[in-house]
């Protein structure tokens, strides 16, 4: 029986770890607060049985054979999950993940973000859902912007409030995230609302896309012409299918119109308000936000292959065009063989390059990776970390990328011992990230540290930066 602010709840133990799932944080985010900021959980009475996820946030069927969300499986979808592996005692490092999923898709339930074995490594794993979509970032009139990232806000007030009674230390709190979870992550950097909350940060995969508010309400304005009338009007389930409907018709390599967003084909991303995120965080951290904060931030080196063989291939020479600096052609030309242009373009101008950036613009202690190990043709492609992060190397997404590879536990190994090292030191283990020798840590079979390893396009896209989408 462990107590909470909230009341009394029972959890279940495997493995030597107790976990406690689906325990409310916020409100059901409906009815009178809709698109409206979180408020918090109130009470319950009796004992919270914590043996089940909660319900997942409205989301498009993205993946093939993926069941559509219905509000029928419930809506009160801002729940918190949490792994500990001493839940009578006190002081452990806390990691709290934020999913990623293109600020559209995701839920904590997922069975990659099964906290099972990070927290064998002597550290309390937190998951937790949080509004996407429309929902969590459409610009809806007379609603806050960034709705998804006050729930993450939120959730880390909780944890704050309530992790040790699982045997967690509220003052080394470490977030972590991969893709648009790493987004997000960078945004708590520059939030005010999160300043205090954490004391640590994992970015991995740090997409480019950050919209302006003028961006953002032409999108919802494309989404509501295919819905009709207003947010407020329309069920969860008329909108995603107008989301999908836009994003399928009228976004999808419609550059003309939408520029780097016909390309990206994201219907939604944080948005810079000046009052929820009032900077990109490349310009934030730049001036001196977070500097209290270590960051540990890296990608994959072939990230964009996965989106490649899911047919999201287009024309290069308009990427080149939309998307990258005047000189890049040239640049990447040199660089690479043409047949590989798209490939290595794409993945810098979405990940790679946004997160070396990042680790360029922060003030405080940083630590930057690559992972470099290709199990299979795929290479080390986009998500490749989530698993090995997690060790949960039989779900379907591992095998789609490893293919069972024996070396996969190896390098799950690595990358646990790394995250759960830095979120109780500060330290993954390597030399500290300058910009002046960009000293990062290659993640393979025989891991090793270097200096600078994409110098060329380190520099190209540093004069250039990234800037809110408009």
């Amino acid at each position: 029986m462990t107590t909470i602010s909230t009341g009394k709840l029972t959890g279940r133990t495997t493995d030597d770890v107790t976990s406690y799932l689906g325990i409310p944080y916020a409100e059901a985010p409906f009815g009178p607060n809709r698109f409206a900021a979180p408020v918090p959980a109130g009470p319950w009475e009796g004992t919270f049985e914590a043996v089940r996820f909660g319900p997942v946030p409205p989301q498009p069927s993205m993946v093939p054979g993926m069941a559509p969300w219905s509000s029928a499986d419930g809506l009160d979808c801002l729940s918190v999950n949490v792994w500990t592996p001493d839940p009578g005692g006190s002081g452990l490092p806390v990691m709290v993940w934020i999913y990623g999923g293109a600020y559209i898709i995701g839920a904590a339930a997922l069975p990659e973000y099964d906290g099972t074995r990070l927290a064998r490594e002597g550290v309390v794993v937190v998951t937790f859902n949080h509004r996407i979509g429309m929902e969590g970032y459409g610009h809806v009139a007379g609603a806050p912007a960034n709705r998804a990232l006050l729930d993450q806000v939120q959730a880390l007030r909780w944890v704050r409030e309530n992790i040790a009674a699982f045997g967690g230390d509220p003052g080394n709190v470490t977030v972590f995230g991969e893709s648009a979870g790493a987004g997000a992550a960078a945004c708590l950097m520059a939030m005010p609302s999160a300043a205090g909350l954490f004391r640590r940060v994992i970015a991995q995969s740090v997409p480019a896309t950050f919209y302006t508010p003028e961006l953002a309400a032409r999108m919802t304005a494309g989404i509501m012409a295919r819905a009709g009338g207003s947010p407020y009007e329309r069920s969860p389930e008329e909108l995603l299918a107008a989301v999908q409907a836009f994003s399928s018709l009228d976004l999808r390599g419609n550059t003309a119109e939408w520029g780097a967003c016909g390309i990206a084909e994201m219907p939604f991303a944080p948005v810079v308000d000046g009052e929820v995120l009032p900077e990109t965080p490349w310009e934030a951290l730049a001036d001196g936000a977070a500097s209290d904060v270590d960051l540990l931030v890296g990608f994959t080196r072939d990230e964009y292959s996965l989106f490649l063989a899911m047919g999201e291939g287009g024309d290069t020479a308009l990427a080149l065009k939309t998307l990258a600096p005047p000189q890049a052609g040239v640049v990447y030309r040199t660089s690479y063989p043409e047949a590989e242009l798209q490939l290595r373009l794409m993945s810098d101008w979405l990940f790679r390059m946004p997160s070396t950036l990042l680790a360029d613009a922060h003030t405080g202690p940083t630590y930057a990776y690559e992972l470099t190990w290709a199990p299979t043709a795929l290479g080390a492609c986009h998500g490749l970390d989530v698993p090995l992060t997690f060790g949960t190397l039989d779900s379907e997404l591992a095998r789609l990328m490893t293919d069972g590879s024996p070396e996969a536990e190896g390098l799950s190994a690595q990358f646990r011992s790394a995250w759960t090292r830095f979120a109780a030191t500060g330290s993954p283990g390597w030399p500290e990230y300058e910009p002046v020798n960009a000293m990062t840590h290659l993640f393979d079979v025989t891991p090793s540290d270097v200096g600078d390893p994409g110098s060329a396009t380190r520099a190209l896209w540093s004069e250039a930066g990234f800037h809110a989408m408009t």
